[in-house]
């Protein structure tokens, strides 16, 4: 009898054992440099706030070893607070919706400095309102200082600008800017680029070529900048029908309400460091629930 109990206590003390160790597969997204995918096996054990990880990037094939705490793991522990440089030529609407976003919690950023080539502009009067600094470029014909393309990456430098988000600015952005804010500027387009894109193609314009075309779809794109006009690699869309009596203004405010979340649900991933680059230069967005998952 004594060497059944002794028994049965083992049995049990093992399938207690069991279940207090069990193994776990997870993905996870670490932070920069390592931006890509990554799957991690690992113990985890109750008893312990640690663990051991043993991790292979599917895509930079790096190997990564050691012992991390177990919030750690959670990438929002390592994003620090972006810093954000908005562009406007006209009211501002989106601009508008991603400060908000900043304020409420939606984007871990924070807007800096307003630039627009029209000191007046509605968007420029919002952000004075809000205590948001406005920098003129380019500056007016005539204008007695000269603020070069220089002096704009040295200003949007001083307030240490992490990201450049172009919101209805109708300039054409300077070279010296793209190089020194490389896959660092995203414009949104009120189109399914690449169609209905390009100089000339803004505003009223580009929903009046929609209709005019017969096409059955349309909707925002947010897209990197290059040295062109809607040119650059295209990050995310969203999708509106074109009703067949549809007039170009009827069109555009259907567009513009999608334009105001996606451009704040781009500017999420963005100051959350969820998107990466595919080997063949298309970028993603890792889902925020699921790292799996690309939007």
């Amino acid at each position: 009898m004594e060497a059944q109990s002794v028994a049965l206590r083992g049995y049990i003390h093992g399938a207690l054992s069991s279940l207090q160790s069990r193994k776990t597969d997870v993905s996870t997204k670490f932070p920069k440099p390592y931006s890509s995918e990554i799957r991690c096996s690992f113990q985890s054990i109750r008893s312990s706030t640690k663990i051991n990880l043993r991790c292979t990037s599917s895509v930079e094939k790096v190997e990564y070893k050691g012992v991390f705490d177990t919030e750690e793991v959670n990438p929002k522990h390592k994003v620090s607070l972006k810093k954000l440089a908005v562009f406007v030529s006209g009211g501002g609407s989106n601009f508008r919706s991603i400060y908000e976003a900043t304020l409420n919690g939606s984007v871990h950023g924070d807007i800096v400095a307003l630039v627009t080539n029209k000191h007046e502009c509605g968007g420029a009067e919002y952000a004075r309102d809000k205590g948001i600094p406005v920098i003129l470029f380019p500056p007016r014909k005539g204008a007695e200082e000269v603020f070069s393309a220089d002096d704009l990456v040295n200003a949007l430098r001083s307030y240490n600008v992490d990201f450049v988000l172009l919101a209805g600015y109708l300039k054409l952005i300077p070279t010296e800017l793209i190089k020194a804010y490389q896959k660092a500027i995203l414009n949104i387009h009120p189109s399914l680029l690449p169609a209905f894109g390009g100089k000339g193609y803004y505003g009223m314009k580009v929903h009046k070529a929609v209709i005019a075309s017969g096409a059955r779809y349309s909707g925002p794109t947010v897209h990197y900048v290059d040295e062109e006009y809607d040119t650059g690699r295209i990050l995310a869309q969203r999708v509106v029908p074109v009703l067949a009596n549809d007039t170009a203004e009827e069109l555009a405010a259907r567009v513009l309400v999608e334009e105001h979340k996606l451009y704040v649900e781009v500017c999420s991933a963005l100051c959350d460091e969820r998107i990466i680059w595919r080997e063949d230069g298309v970028p993603l967005i890792q889902s925020k629930h699921d790292p799996t998952h690309y939007l």
